[in-house]
Formats: structure tokens, C-alpha cells, sequence
């Protein structure tokens, strides 16, 4: 066995086969592929190999839809078979919100690249002559993607691998891994040690093992997943056609025609098993080819309900039971990309549809392996997105909701109830004592509205019964004062001699001269790519405040490690809470309680001072992502509920009012604010999102400056614009196509409704010659999107300065 590689990836399931794939194809040929048994022998030899095109992430749509393309083109490719059924699938809608939902998602399906319509019972009872359609209202059919044979297709991308010069070693376990203080790590197996540049944990059901090896805690939970196959039917018999993969969310599950036989698996809404759980969850490592006993009692209800659906499926015996481990993680979004704080570790695993997926996955996270940067926006699969807030009872518990939700619609505003107060600021009881009714982001709980008692929201794609209850949030912001706990930023001290060099180094805009200035950056990829957004406060020469999204915090640790022993860098986050107060009153409210001066020659605006407010001190920073006058005031957290009583108390005269994270959407479009993982994403420059203003190119050298010099000056080939659409009771969500003719010339990435002024706002990324005569397909209807060249509250920024 060969001692050193530039890649060694542990594990070969679809998702370690895919890579490996994958980054021969990129050019990286120096790979081995380790696996203890054989290929295949996890989760892939014993799945049921659905590839629906349809699903509701933006950009786990692309990763369906390339495996689709692949899968049937493997064996042209590789010589070897990969079993592909191009079938198509049907997901059934019972509701006219998933029949939004289908909309929607047909809205998006061009810019993929994936046939979708949205047909009515008549055509579904077409293409599936056997199923009783009552009750139901469409179909959501993609014709482009069907099932796949799982082991023959992983062994033809492992021949490929081959052909282009990847090594699978097979029979060989792997026992450890070690970083070496070279930086390399060494990968410690049964037939030798090898040393590698860059090691991948595809460890399938296995994967927590291998993390906990280095120090990480991967959060998956394996579960029992159950289908079945019937005997041989005679309709089938006699029938040369084949039914599409059918999706059904009243039976919790999935059928379709397997050769002549039938084939249901089932996703229960309550009962759920985990895989080993007489031993936490954790797999024998001589576990091989394992399935466990089936237990029809426990899917009974739903597989009753599968066979009123198509009766011929109950009229036949069944052949036999598939009872088998898959891994969920607690969002259901496979883990692609790097492991926090650990330099060239890679995860690939924690996919529960992993065949649909590995071909995907591997493509794109081999292009962020080899480029630095994916074609593709990854936030949804970056393993960084869960932080130590993801414990195992915390993941166990939502990984079992995640299960037991499969075929659940995900309607705008639905709140997942496992996992919840992982993170929560001193506040938490007190708000939600008010009406607060909370949404998550990395693991703290944040007020996203103010309700009054006993509401429940009315769930849907359309505006819904917290339009008003929002509408009057933002009126407050505008009209008076509002606050808010945005405690959840991710919050650093940079510190020393070598600190503003550090920051410089990461960053594409200018630094603030003097103490106390603010101002916005971005952190850039080698490839200009935009990576993540801070706002920097100088508090003195050799130290800084650093602020960036809640999500984007062991992001920014791992931007922050490149930190010399001259540099501190100290993660502040759980120190600090932090309240927004902002509105035409917001002065009003705090200058008595501070003997700060407070106006706008002492304290102007992007500006920030340590002072005392109502007797706590604090970081007050004059600005706030509502465009209002107003101050974000980070106290330390054991103090923030004495801070917020006493600026409630001293703005009860003036009106003040709790607002949410909605109503701060509604307000920053008003604004045409950015937002981090919709207008900002590692598939964008600078110069697309229309930033130039936080580009500093004459600064002198740092990260992505070159590539964003050559996107200026060889042209971009896509533009951010910002508008207004005529709508009257939806409004634009995200992923709709932007129309021009019959031509689709661009993708949306937020909106929302502008209160205070009446207006539907969007973003959206178009073609650069595209100028005029727009239109946004909102839930299946072309509407007018009028570009706008300012924001429609306060271009000047007049109230912000005043």
C-alpha cells in the first residue's frame, strides 16, 4: 500500500465513491479510497435508490439534478452498468398550500435545469393507472429522474474513479487518524499507515466514529428506515411501461414499481427506531452488509394507507423486507465541506437520500476541495452550520424529527419543536411572556414576531394572518422607537500588534482609521468569491470588534485562525447580548440614561463608543440593518434584561415597541440591504452583488483581490438588481425565475414586503444586458418586477444620520 497521497477518503459508500470521482475528474488523481469492507456495504447496497428531482432547497436541487444527469450516463462513460430507471416520479399534493409549494418549486426548476409540472388528477391517473386519485389536487411530475440500481451504480463510479487514476483499496479498516505537526495527517489502518495533504470523513453510519477520532462530535443519528417488495403482480406482468417513483405525504412515504414487483418504503410520523440503539446508536466496526428485524407493526398504519392508494400493491404477498441504517442529521441536509477548526479535514457524510445525492455532493464539494470555491452556493451543507450546540441528545433528538417529518411540506414559517432553547439569552422567558414567538439560528432562539395570545400562525406560501402583526412592528421602527434582541451575531475581540494587519489581510474593504469607527467588509475567497460579511469596529489602535451572522461563526474562527502568535482572537459570542434600538425616537429613549453624549456631532453615525446606559456598560454602536436612527448596544449578557427593562421603561412615553427578525426583513428590503446566503454567496463577487463601495482594490494586497480585479475588468457575467413587483398577496420568497419573454435571464434571492411603503421588493441575479421588461414567476403567475436604481426608504440615508 502506498505511503502518501494527496488524499485519502475514509469510507466507500455513494457519497465516498462520488468524491472520489469526482476529484479525479477535477484533476486530483492522488487519491485512495479506504474502505473496511466492501464497496457499498453501509447504507448503499440496501437503499432503495429513489433521485427525485424534486425537492424544496434551491441548491439541493442542483445536487439532485447532476446526480440525475450522471447516473444515466455512467455506464457510457465508465463501461459499467449503473442500472439507471428514467422513470420519473410524481410527488401528490392533498392541500392548495402543497400545491403552492409545487409552484413554487416549478418556479425554480428552469433555472436548474429540470422538467416539472404541476398536473391535475386526470393526468396523474395517466401515468399511474393503478392509483386512487381521490382527494387529491395535483402532482408535482419530474420526468427526468426515476431510481437507480445503488451498488451497480457506486461500482461504476469507482471504475471511473479508476480509469482516471484514483486507488479504492478495499478490506483494509481504518483505526485512526492523527494530525501530524507538519499540518498532514496520517491515517492509521490495518494494512499500513499513509500520510495525505487533505483526509475526508465519508464514513456513512460510521462517520461519528471516524470524527470523534480528531476531536469532532458529527452530528448524525442513525435510523431504521423500512420498505418492502411484494411478489410479482400481474398487472405488471402483462404491462411494458414502468410507474413513475411515486411520493406520497398521507402515507408517509414512497412507492413504485420494482421489475414486476411493487416496492413501498415508509418515513413514520411517530415510533421511529434508531439504528443499534442497545448500543447509542453506534454500529459493530465488523458490521457489514447488516439489516435489522422488520417490524411491520410499526409501520402498519402507513403501509395500510400506501395499499388504499394502489390496491393491487394489497393484493400481493410480500417478498420480502428491508429494515436498514441511514444517517440523518438534525436539518436532513447532508454534511459537505470543511471541519470547523481543523485544517484540510473534510466531511462528506449524513446524507439520508445519499444515492440521490453522492454524485452531487461529490462533484461540488471536489470543486471546493480543488478550486476553493464551488460552482454552487454549500451554506445548506456546510458542516459549520451546527456549532457545540449540537450535542447528541440535541441531535438525536433532531434527527428523529427529521425522520419522522420526511414528507412533511416545509411551508414558510414552520417551526421544527425538537432541539429548541439550545441557546438562549436572558431574555428568552421574559419576551416570550410578551408574545414572542421564536424562530432558530445556529441554536439561539430569536423573536421573528410579537403575537398576542392564542394565536397560531396560519401557515402558507401566500401572506398569511402575521402580515398585520408585522406591518405594525415595522410602523413602530419607523414611525417611533422599536427593540429588539439580536443577540445571536457572532462576536469577536481581535486583539495586538498584529491585529489590523490580521483584519486587512482577510479583508476587501478599507479598515477604520480612527477609534471607534465602523465599518462593513467582506471576507473573499482566493477566487474573489464572496465568503462572509463583518462589520469592524475600531476600539482602540490594537483592537477590534468583529461582528458577522449568527450562522457564519466558526466560519469566521477558521478565517480568524490564520492568526500569528501576535494576534488574540478571543470568541466573545456567548459574553455579549445584544438589544437594537432604532426609530426616530430611539435618542430620545437613551440619551437620559447615559451620560454619553449621544448626538450626532459627539456620536455620528457608523460610529462606536464604550459607554454606561442605565448603569451597565456596554459597546454602543450607531448602526443598525433597519435603516433608522438608532443603536446596537452589546452588554454583557448577564446584564442584557436590566438593560432592556430599563429602556423599555424610559420608552414607554415615547411608544416603544418589541419588533422581530421578520419585521427586520421587511425593513432592510425597504432599505436594499444585503443579506449573507441570499445576495452574498461563495458564487459571487463584488462586483455582481453591486458592493463596490465596501471594495478597497488600491489598499494594497488581500485575500481575493486579484480574481475580483479580473471579474471587473474582463466583465461579470451576472448582475444583482433590486425592485418592485406587482403583487397583491405573495411575494417573492426566493429561487423564482426572473422572465424576459420567453427567456429565463435570472434567479431571485430574498424579498419581502416594504410596510412602511407599500411595495413588494426583491433582489434577484440577472444577465447584465438584461435592463427592463421583467418578470418574477411568483407560485405559477408571471408578475411585473420593476427595477429600481435606489432604496425606496431613505436613499440618502438621511435618517440614519440624523
Amino acid at each position: 500500500m502506498q505511503t502518501h497521497a494527496k488524499v485519502v477518503i475514509v469510507g466507500g459508500g455513494m457519497m465516498g465513491v462520488g468524491l472520489a470521482y469526482h476529484l479525479a475528474e477535477e484533476g486530483w488523481t492522488d487519491v485512495v479510497l479506504i474502505e473496511k469492507g466492501e464497496l457499498t456495504s453501509g447504507s448503499t447496497w440496501h437503499a432503495a435508490g429513489q433521485c427525485p428531482s424534486f425537492i424544496g432547497n434551491y441548491n439541493m436541487a442542483k445536487i439532485h439534478h447532476y446526480s440525475n444527469t450522471l447516473y444515466p450516463r455512467l455506464e457510457e462513460i465508465t463501461g459499467q452498468p449503473a442500472g439507471w430507471h428514467g422513470c420519473g416520479g410524481i410527488r401528490l399534493a392533498t392541500t392548495q398550500e402543497e400545491v403552492d409549494w409545487f409552484n413554487y418549486v416549478a418556479g425554480f426548476a428552469p433555472n436548474i435545469g429540470f422538467h416539472m409540472e404541476v398536473i391535475g388528477p386526470d393526468r396523474i391517473k395517466e401515468l399511474n393507472p393503478w392509483l386512487q386519485t381521490e382527494g387529491i389536487l395535483a402532482g408535482a411530475w419530474t420526468n427526468m429522474d426515476g431510481h437507480v440500481d445503488p451498488s451497480s451504480a457506486c461500482n461504476a463510479m469507482a471504475a471511473g474513479a479508476r480509469q482516471m487514476g484514483a486507488t479504492i483499496i478495499r478490506r483494509n479498516r481504518v483505526t485512526d487518524i492523527k494530525q501530524q505537526p507538519s499540518g498532514e495527517w496520517l491515517v492509521v489502518t490495518e494494512l499500513g499507515n499513509i500520510t495525505c495533504e487533505h483526509v475526508v470523513n465519508a464514513g456513512g453510519c460510521y462517520a461519528r466514529e471516524v470524527g470523534l477520532w480528531v476531536g469532532l462530535d458529527t452530528p448524525i443519528t442513525n435510523m431504521e428506515h423500512h420498505y418492502l417488495v411484494t411478489e410479482a403482480l400481474d398487472e405488471f406482468k402483462t404491462w411494458d411501461g414502468e410507474l413513475p417513483v411515486m411520493r406520497d405525504p398521507a402515507t408517509a412515504g414512497y412507492y413504485r414499481q420494482e421489475q414486476k414487483s411493487g416496492l413501498v418504503g415508509i418515513y413514520e410520523h411517530f415510533g421511529a427506531k434508531e439504528a443499534w440503539d442497545h448500543r447509542g446508536g453506534y454500529p459493530e466496526w465488523e458490521s457489514e452488509n447488516e439489516l435489522f428485524d422488520g417490524d411491520l407493526d410499526r409501520i402498519a398504519p402507513w403501509l395500510e394507507q400506501a395499499f388504499e392508494r394502489m390496491p393491487i400493491f394489497a393484493n400481493a404477498g410480500i417478498k420480502r423486507i428491508i429494515n436498514g441504517a441511514i444517517p440523518h442529521t438534525p436539518d436532513g441536509n447532508p454534511l459537505a465541506g470543511p471541519a470547523p477548526g481543523l485544517r484540510n479535514f473534510w466531511q462528506c457524510c449524513g446524507s439520508s437520500i445519499g444515492i440521490a445525492q453522492g454524485a452531487g455532493v461529490g462533484k461540488y464539494l471536489a470543486q471546493w476541495m480543488v478550486h476553493g470555491d464551488s460552482e454552487i452556493n454549500m451554506a445548506c451543507c456546510d458542516p459549520r452550520r451546527f456549532g457545540g450546540f449540537a450535542t447528541q441528545d440535541y441531535t438525536r433528538a433532531k434527527s428523529f424529527e427529521d425522520y419522522h417529518e420526511m414528507f412533511v411540506t416545509p411551508l414558510p414559517g414552520r417551526e421544527a419543536a425538537a432541539g429548541r432553547e439550545a441557546r438562549t439569552t436572558p431574555l428568552f422567558e421574559h419576551l416570550k411572556a410578551k408574545g414572542a414567538v421564536y424562530t432558530t439560528a445556529f441554536g439561539w432562539e430569536r423573536p421573528k414576531y410579537f403575537a398576542p395570545e392564542g394565536f397560531v400562525e396560519d401557515l402558507q406560501f401566500r401572506r398569511n394572518n402575521t402580515f398585520a402583526i408585522v406591518a405594525e412592528e415595522c410602523r413602530a421602527v419607523r414611525e417611533r422607537v422599536g427593540i429588539c434582541d439580536l443577540s445571536s451575531f457572532a462576536k469577536f475581540d481581535v486583539t495586538g500588534p498584529g491585529a489590523e494587519a490580521l483584519l486587512d489581510r482577510l479583508t476587501a474593504n478599507r479598515l477604520p482609521r480612527k477609534q471607534g469607527g465602523i465599518n462593513l467588509t467582506h471576507v473573499l475567497s482566493e477566487n474573489g468569491r464572496i465568503i462572509g460579511e463583518w462589520t469592524i469596529t475600531r476600539l482602540a489602535d490594537d483592537r477590534f470588534y468583529v461582528l458577522t451572522g449568527a450562522g457564519a461563526e466558526l466560519q469566521a474562527l477558521d478565517h480568524l485562525s490564520e492568526a500569528g502568535d501576535d494576534v488574540t482572537v478571543a470568541n466573545v459570542t456567548d459574553d455579549y447580548g445584544m438589544l437594537v434600538v432604532a426609530g426616530p425616537k430611539a435618542r430620545d429613549v437613551l440619551q437620559p440614561l447615559t451620560d454619553a453624549d449621544l448626538s450626532t456631532p459627539a456620536f455620528r453615525w457608523l460610529s462606536g463608543k464604550e459607554i454606561t446606559v442605565a448603569g451597565v456598560p456596554l459597546r454602543a454602536l450607531r448602526v443598525n440593518y433597519v435603516g433608522e436612527l438608532g443603536w446596537e448596544l452589546h452588554a454583557p449578557m448577564a446584564r442584557l434584561a436590566e438593560l432592556y427593562r430599563a429602556v423599555w421603561d424610559a420608552g414607554v412615553t415615547h411608544g416603544i415597541a418589541d419588533f422581530g427578525v421578520h419585521a427586520v426583513n421587511s425593513l432592510r428590503m425597504e432599505k436594499a440591504y444585503h443579506g449573507m446566503n441570499a445576495e452574498l454567496t461563495n458564487e459571487i463577487t463584488l462586483i455582481e452583488a453591486n458592493c463596490t463601495q465596501f471594495y478597497a482594490p488600491d489598499k494594497g494586497s488581500f485575500k481575493g483581490r486579484d480574481a475580483t480585479e479580473a471579474v471587473r475588468e474582463n466583465g461579470a457575467v451576472t448582475k444583482l438588481v433590486y425592485g418592485e413587483v406587482a403583487v397583491t398577496d405573495c411575494d417573492i420568497y426566493g429561487g423564482e425565475p426572473v422572465m424576459q419573454g420567453d427567456t429565463v435571464v435570472g434567479v431571485c434571492t430574498s424579498g419581502g414586503y416594504g410596510h412602511a411603503t407599500g411595495k413588494s421588493l426583491g433582489f434577484a441575479y440577472v444577465d447584465p444586458e438584461a435592463d427592463g421588461g421583467l418578470e418574477v414567476v411568483i407560485l405559477g403567475e408571471r408578475k411585473t418586477f420593476t427595477l429600481l436604481d435606489t432604496p425606496v426608504w431613505d436613499p440618502s440615508n438621511a435618517r440614519q444620520k440624523a
